[in-house]
């Protein structure tokens, strides 16, 4: 079968998604993705989920202590949560309702 990706150009691209992916990475790098994941479904994170563990980091740095308010207020985030990061426990954990072996 011919190769025919190497001829494939903007406007040959007739779904109106596809064709904003390739203009926002793109003809080149949206080729590399119907190579490597063509047919198959991508998950693209939220930039949010992308920088948690950066923003969470510098919090850590930041922390002298004392400053759960400051950084509260910083980051735009409730002091509880500020806890959570600093303490390296995670507030969402399923609390368990019944014994291993009991079901």
């Amino acid at each position: 079968m011919a190769n025919f990706l190497e001829f494939i150009e903007l406007d040959d691209i007739k779904n109106d998604e596809q064709r904003a992916l390739a203009q926002v990475i793109g003809i080149e790098a949206y080729i590399r993705l119907v190579k490597q994941y063509g047919g198959t479904n991508v998950y693209v994170l939220k930039e949010e989920s992308l920088t948690k563990s950066i923003r969470d980091d510098k919090i850590k740095k930041e922390f002298n202590g004392r400053n759960y308010q400051f950084l509260a207020k910083k980051y735009n985030l409730t002091e509880q949560r500020i806890r959570v990061i600093i303490n390296g426990s995670d507030e969402y954990k399923q609390i368990r309702f019944f014994e291993e072996g009991c079901l």
